[in-house]
C-alpha cells in the first residue's frame, strides 16, 4: 500500500502515481509547471504526459493555456488535486481498461481513420509535412469522470487530435465558421452531408475501408502491396 507520505522519487512506484505525488508536493493547487519540468522530474518514465493526463478523470483539474489564457503555450495549470491516486482504495481511479478484443473492433468499425479529422494510421498531415498520424481510442465524452470502455463508449482518433479534444473546454472552430464551409458546398456535398449529421455516420465506400486497413499495415508491407495492385491492374 503507498501511503499518504510516499515521495515521488521513489522510483518503485507507477508513473501515474508518482506525477500525482509531484504535483502534490512540489506543484500544488493554484501552482503553475511545464511538461519539461515535470519530465526531468519523472525520468525515465515512457509517455508521462498521458500518466498526467490519466488523473483528470480522476478529478484532478489540470489546464492548459487553451482554459486558461494567462497561461504561455508551454504551461499548465493545477487547479485543483482529485483522488490520492496513491493510495490504495484509489489506485484505478478514473482508469478505463479497454480489451484488445474491443480495441479491435473500434478500430475495424471505424474504418482505421480518425473519425475527428479523417486521417489514417501512419498517414502525413498536410499542414505538418514529415509528421505522420498514429491512431488510439479516445471517449466519445472525453471529459465524463470514470465512463465506461465499451465499443459505443469509444471512437478512434488520431494522437493529435486526441491531445486536442482532451483539452477543449469548447468546440474546436464555432457555429459560423463551420457554417460558411457548409454553404460553400455543391448541391450534392450538401445533401451527402445532411444525410451523414441526420445519422451522425459517415459511411466509408468499399476503397476507403481497404484504404484505412492498408495504411496500419507497415510501410515495407505497404510497398509490396502497391507492386502487387500495380501488376493487378496491368493484368
Amino acid at each position: 500500500m503507498v501511503e499518504a507520505d510516499a515521495s515521488w522519487r521513489d522510483e518503485s512506484l507507477g508513473a501515474r502515481v508518482r506525477v500525482a505525488l509531484w504535483l502534490r508536493d512540489e506543484v500544488g493547487e493554484g501552482g503553475v509547471f511545464s511538461k519539461a519540468s515535470m519530465r526531468e522530474a519523472i525520468k525515465g518514465t515512457e509517455q508521462v504526459d498521458r500518466r498526467m493526463r490519466d488523473l483528470r478523470p480522476a478529478g484532478w483539474a489540470i489546464l492548459t493555456y487553451r482554459d486558461k489564457p494567462s497561461l504561455q503555450p508551454d504551461q499548465l495549470y493545477l487547479e485543483k488535486i482529485g483522488l490520492p491516486v496513491w493510495r490504495a482504495e484509489h489506485r484505478a481511479a478514473g482508469l478505463r481498461q479497454i480489451s484488445a478484443k474491443t480495441r479491435r473492433y473500434v478500430y475495424e468499425r471505424d474504418g482505421h481513420m480518425c473519425r475527428r479529422c479523417g486521417i489514417s494510421a501512419a498517414e502525413q498531415y498536410a499542414d505538418e509535412p514529415g509528421t505522420h498520424a498514429r491512431l488510439t481510442l479516445g471517449h466519445v465524452n472525453p471529459h465524463i469522470s470514470g465512463g465506461g470502455a465499451n465499443a459505443e463508449d469509444l471512437i478512434t482518433e488520431c494522437a493529435r487530435c486526441n491531445e486536442t479534444v482532451k483539452h477543449l473546454t469548447g468546440v474546436q472552430m464555432t457555429k459560423e465558421q463551420v457554417w460558411d464551409r457548409m454553404k460553400e458546398l455543391p448541391v450534392q456535398g450538401k445533401r451527402q452531408l445532411l444525410a451523414w449529421v441526420k445519422t451522425d455516420f459517415r459511411p466509408l465506400s468499399p476503397a476507403e475501408k481497404v484504404w484505412g486497413m492498408y495504411r496500419q499495415l507497415p510501410a515495407a508491407v505497404r510497398e509490396g502491396l502497391e507492386d502487387d495492385l500495380e501488376a493487378l491492374m496491368r493484368s
